[in-house]
């Protein structure tokens, strides 16, 4: 009770704050709302300011002056179009995740409880923070190794875990009520944002996670000549302190300033392209907050990422998904396309795939024959989830950060170049994955290792045919008895089959009755 008191007096709070910058209830919408709606406006003062930019914006703006938890929630609504609309979450994109850094003797103070000793231990030098963050703040560092070396050291806020807890503990609070009354509210599972957030801010709060997945993809990339990821200081990391090498780079927000370090700006929107694409299609591991803030381009013309709290993963099944269906727009086959959202269960069977086909020409069409500055990935990846949604396709949460990623990366190309033709810089990587996954290589690959079970089924086939000879036996007597657990999980694990799983089984089926029939 007392914890339900204290969320509902943070919400409030923060519903004054937004109904301040005409987020809450905003002005543009007062005409159709109904008179509840009206009155809640009234009390929490909407009425009273002036608007100043669209409601996305505002939004945005009111995120940023109620904290880290708002920011970061807005961050994962960004991510839901089909909760808050296209024009909200395009806005929601540009939120400043930008506060005052605190004091370099608390950071001094953090790293000495998070180690059990003196900073000097660690570092010859520690300088003012660099860039200061919702969640923590980045100091550039000497190593007081025998040989120093320049490090960053990324430290959390003071208190920022408990201050998370209190506004997630609220955001719970408000989703419960908003599923409670609204049926609207339990379809887009209000509920399950604020747990997607919490997910999200755990990790976040984990630098050793952050680490991890730093290490992670500098391992996925290492034979990659043309991107690279800062080397983890383990020695110097901890729960609340990342320490990384240092990168000497031009960062990738100013094309003149990459041009005078010898850069060639269109090269590297080529660059940045590929390199999230093979991350993303050939690694199922990608960086997914690839801002001009977090890249660079070092002395030897590689790309550089940095921060590292950010990451998605596609599974293979996701990835085919992906590649065929860039691959299918990419060559304007539109029944294509369409068959892989078919065969991969996104679309119920029930929608004529003809007129699917249909709907998705109508959304490919446009992007050709025209300049590649006139085409956008954001307006594209919209009409693309308006589509799909209307033949019942919900949205998959691996690839919604994805998409989204994808609208930001080909953002910052096209600031390197005008004219960026993010389709033609993306073909080699797609047919390549294509090729080695789907193409002919591919078939007769798995080919092989479908002869190679076979043979194993073969070698095992004498074992098949006594414990057949076994089941026969006990059929016979009176019934097949099965210990209840084994009962239970071989429903759970029918339950669980999928449609080619099923498939796969049937087939296993046929090569056995065919291997026995040569047996006898």
């Amino acid at each position: 009770m007392i914890q339900t008191l204290s969320d509902l007096r943070r919400l409030f709070r923060a519903a004054r704050v937004l109904a301040r910058h005409d987020a809450l209830i905003p002005g543009e919408y007062a005409a159709q709302l109904p008179p509840s709606l009206k009155f809640a406006r009234f009390v929490f003062g909407g009425r009273k300011r002036d608007r100043e930019g669209p409601p996305g914006a505002r939004l945005a703006l009111a995120f940023e002056s109620l904290g880290p938890a708002y920011i970061k929630l807005g961050q994962v609504l960004a991510t839901r179009p089909d909760i808050i609309g296209a024009e909200t979450a395009t806005a929601l994109e540009c939120l400043q995740d930008r506060l005052p850094p605190f004091p370099t003797e608390v950071a001094r103070a953090e790293i000495a409880q998070a180690f059990g000793r003196s900073p000097e231990t660690l570092f010859a030098v520690f300088r003012e923070p660099i860039a200061a963050a919702s969640i923590a703040q980045v100091h550039l560092a000497e190593t007081s190794d025998e040989v120093p070396r320049r490090v960053a050291v990324k430290v959390l806020r003071p208190g920022i875990e408990a201050e998370f807890a209190r506004d997630i503990s609220a955001f719970a609070c408000a989703a419960r009520i908003i599923e409670g009354i609204s049926s609207e509210g339990r379809r887009l599972r209000a509920g399950a944002v604020v747990d997607t957030l919490a997910q999200s801010v755990a990790i976040e709060l984990d630098l050793r996670m952050e680490a991890a997945a730093a290490s992670e993809l500098a391992e996925r990339t290492g034979q990659d000549g043309n991107f690279r990821v800062p080397e983890v200081d383990w020695q110097r990391t901890a729960q609340r302190v990342l320490t990384t090498e240092w990168i000497e780079g031009t960062p990738l927000r100013d094309p003149a300033m990459l041009e005078a370090a010898g850069h060639d700006p269109k090269r590297v929107a080529v660059l940045l392209i590929r390199a999230f694409l093979t991350q993303a299609l050939r690694d199922g591991f990608f960086h997914a907050d690839m801002h001009p803030g977090n890249l660079f381009v070092d002395g030897d013309g590689r790309l550089v990422a940095v921060d590292f709290g950010i990451m998605g993963r596609l599974d293979h099944a996701m990835r085919r998904f992906m590649a065929e269906t860039l691959g299918g727009f990419l060559a304007r086959d539109y029944r294509r396309v369409a068959q892989v959202h078919y065969d991969a269960g996104f679309v119920p069977r029930t929608h004529d795939i003809e007129l699917f086909a249909q709907a998705l020409r109508a959304i490919g069409e446009p992007i050709f024959g025209r300049g590649a500055r006139d085409v956008s990935m954001a307006n594209l990846l919209q009409q693309l989830f308006d589509t799909t949604r209307r033949f019942d396709m919900k949205l998959q949460p691996q690839l919604v950060l994805l998409q989204k990623t994808m609208v930001v990366v080909e953002g910052v190309a096209r600031g390197l170049d005008s004219d960026f033709d993010i389709w033609e810089a993306s073909r080699p990587v797609v047919e390549r994955w294509m090729l080695d996954h789907v193409g002919p290589q591919a078939q007769l690959r798995d080919a092989a290792e479908g002869v190679t079970a076979l043979g194993r089924l073969a070698r095992d086939l004498p074992q098949i045919l006594r414990n057949a000879e076994s089941l026969s036996t006990m059929l016979a007597e009176g019934g097949l008895r099965l210990h209840p657990d084994t009962a239970r999980q071989i429903s759970e694990a029918q339950l669980a089959r999928t449609r080619y799983v099923r498939i796969a089984i049937w087939i296993s089926a046929a090569a056995l009755t065919v291997l026995a029939a040569g047996a006898l």
